[in-house]
């Protein structure tokens, strides 16, 4: 296989900075070939689809794939609820509209939790590798029962960068954030997060059961 396309269709813009999580996963689970991420923007359309089915649906006729992924934040349901409802609205489409493999993406609380552990990746996006400020990440084991993990985010982002004042004031923590995971290379402590190491198991076993892994 020369080439692996695929989709992500997220709750939001933020969202995006799943797709250099999800391509370091399907490399580690053995993807042979070139990986080509698409996050689906359905705000651009004119009347956006409503329900996750016709979300799902629309995603997969203006962005063609090999590999859907399909993201919503858990928040107040559990993981296993979310992904329940993903895979719900999946096989509620016709064989012939998804004829494809889809997983569910599912991070306890929200994206942003799984963003909080690379202190150097931080400090790169807010424009300042070489600070001291104290930026007080949670301990990687503490991210899924973060209260509000894109407050935590943005603050210390907002710390990182050492602005003061109207610096500061300038300073946009949500385009930082959007920029932070294509500075990490190394995912790897987040196996330690159920969510997380369950998103691994899924990937993996859609990577073998394709033969995606065999070259």
């Amino acid at each position: 296989m020369s080439d692996l396309r695929y989709t992500l269709l997220s709750d939001g813009s933020s969202d995006r900075a799943l797709l250099p999580i999800l391509t370091w996963l399907l490399g580690q689970c053995g993807m042979r070939g070139t990986i080509i991420p698409t996050w689906a923007d359905l705000g651009l359309l004119a009347l956006p689809p409503k329900g996750l089915t016709a979300r799902i649906e629309v995603s997969l006729q203006l962005y063609p794939c090999s590999l859907l992924f399909v993201h919503r934040d858990a928040e107040s349901v559990s993981r296993e609820s979310r992904v329940a409802e993903i895979e719900r609205a999946a096989r509620s489409l016709p064989p012939a509209v998804l004829a494809l493999p889809t997983v569910a993406v599912a991070p306890v609380r929200m994206t942003e939790a799984w963003l909080l552990f690379d202190e150097h990746a931080i400090r790169t996006a807010a424009e300042n590798p070489r600070g001291r400020q104290r930026i007080a990440l949670p301990p990687v084991s503490r991210l899924e029962r973060e209260f509000d993990p894109k407050a935590t985010l943005h603050a210390a982002l907002r710390n990182a960068s050492g602005r003061r004042g109207r610096r500061l004031q300038q300073f946009s923590a949500e385009a930082s954030a959007q920029s932070l995971s294509t500075l990490v290379t190394d995912f790897s402590p987040l196996r330690a997060l159920p969510a997380f190491a369950s998103l691994e198991r899924y990937i993996a076993a859609a990577v073998t059961a394709n033969g995606w892994d065999s070259g």
